[in-house]
């Protein structure tokens, strides 16, 4: 600095600065529900959880007015503190459990009620059924208001990495000796919990026993995963590369989209192309989506009482098997697959082809069929895309059963974001 300006800085002597202040005590007011702004998200979110029917939730709750018992946490507050984690990316229970004492949203959701991630993380997996009840209760709703017309559907599967590492599939063999350390371990510790005269070692010793019995039964049960894809395989060169995981028996390796191979499951989501609402979903460990459309219109039946009149899929579902079952019950718009000789006509129908095959390559072939089958990409694709941004990139629970409650709360968070896009949930927007 030159020497005139450095004068003149002493001059002027010390800059003045507002510094931080961390010991001072504050007496404050504060409103919980007022902090929350009337347009914010989260109130839209409980007012969805608020239209729900969880009578089946509160059935089961076991403390009752008039009798002992702790009070247990009010259903509605689990559901809506994970339907708005799903829909702002968070899909982790300790995750969520932090934000429910750092963020101003997730506290008002509580609105004082405590909760931790041991009961946010069983309540996500062990109500299932409760989900898909509400998935299809949710669509209805749409469709009594003429929202959802269930007259053209788009189908597409999403595999989603498991909670398994590539180096715990093993093969029988090796299974087996798995299985045979594991039972020795819980044989060990069950002797040292029974000799351990000191109470915090006894509880030490629990827990590392209830380890070692947890990692006996993924091993019996990747025995039994083993022996079920055996029974799939037809050589015996097929048969002795079978694998199964340790971590989770039900997950498999699969080829993801960037054409590596890791374990995964395949989610299967069936969405209205008008509306952009979900209306059916599964959640398999094949590797493939050809035998995955009929089993979706079948649940469709069952969970509406009817089926789409027309179904877009891409040319993982368009065997001849999937369009002739289909003859008659929906009709199915897919690609037709390119011959190898550029010559041939593909959408001219084969002397070996069925009726409903050579309609089908008809159906394609005309700019009807072309433009229906635009709608695919702008439908199934999108919420696709959504579903991973809203982080369901990779299951953190392990078991199809649980996968399968995880996707469904994906499923109903999208069907609710759709709720706020068509203005029937308040004045709160998406």
């Amino acid at each position: 600095m030159p020497e005139e300006k450095k004068t003149k800085a002493a001059e002027r002597g010390r800059a003045r600065v507002l510094t931080a202040e961390r010991q001072q005590v504050e007496l404050r007011v504060f409103h919980l529900d007022g902090a929350v702004p009337s347009e914010h998200r989260v109130r839209a979110v409980w007012a969805f959880v608020e239209g729900m029917d969880l009578s089946g939730l509160y059935s089961e709750i076991g403390s009752v007015e008039g009798g002992a018992g702790r009070p247990a946490t009010d259903p509605r507050i689990l559901m809506a503190l994970w339907l708005y984690a799903t829909v702002e990316g968070i899909g982790s229970a300790r995750a969520l459990d932090r934000l429910c004492g750092e963020h101003l949203a997730y506290q008002w959701i509580c609105g004082g009620v405590g909760v931790n991630y041991h009961t946010l993380a069983d309540f996500r997996v062990q109500n299932g059924a409760v989900l898909d009840g509400l998935l299809t209760r949710s669509v209805a709703v749409l469709m009594k208001e003429g929202v959802v017309e269930l007259r053209r559907v788009a189908q597409d599967g999403m595999k989603v990495r498991a909670s398994a590492g590539a180096a715990s599939f093993r093969r029988r063999e090796t299974l087996r000796g798995c299985m045979k350390e594991a039972r020795q371990q819980v044989a060990v510790l069950k002797r040292e919990l029974e000799a351990d005269p000191a109470a915090s070692s006894r509880r030490e010793q629990a827990a590392r026993e209830r380890a070692a019995r947890e990692r006996k039964e993924r091993v019996e049960r990747a025995l039994s995963r083993v022996k079920e894809l055996e029974e799939e395989k037809s050589t015996t060169k097929e048969k002795e590369g079978v694998r199964a995981s340790t971590t989770d028996p039900d997950a498999r390796v699969m080829k993801m989209g960037d054409g590596g191979f890791r374990p995964a499951f395949n989610v299967q989501l069936s969405t209205d192309a008008g509306a952009q609402v979900i209306v059916g979903l599964e959640v398999s460990d094949a590797g493939s989506d050809s035998g995955a459309l009929m089993p979706m219109i079948e649940q469709l039946q069952e969970r509406y009482g009817s089926v789409p009149a027309e179904v877009l899929v891409d040319g993982g579902y368009s065997g001849h098997s999937n369009i002739e079952a289909l003859d008659g019950m929906t009709t199915v718009f897919a690609p037709v697959p390119r011959p190898k000789d550029p010559s041939v006509n593909p959408y001219k129908p084969k002397s070996s082809d069925s009726p409903s095959v050579a309609r089908w390559r008809r159906r394609m072939g005309s700019k009807r069929g072309k433009r229906i089958y635009k709608e695919r990409a702008a439908t199934a694709e999108c919420v696709n895309a959504q579903a991973r941004n809203r982080g369901l990139q990779r299951f953190l629970v392990r078991g199809l059963e649980k996968v399968r409650a995880v996707a469904l709360l994906y499923a109903l968070a999208h069907n609710m974001s759709r709720m706020l896009a068509f203005g029937m949930l308040g004045e709160a927007t998406a």
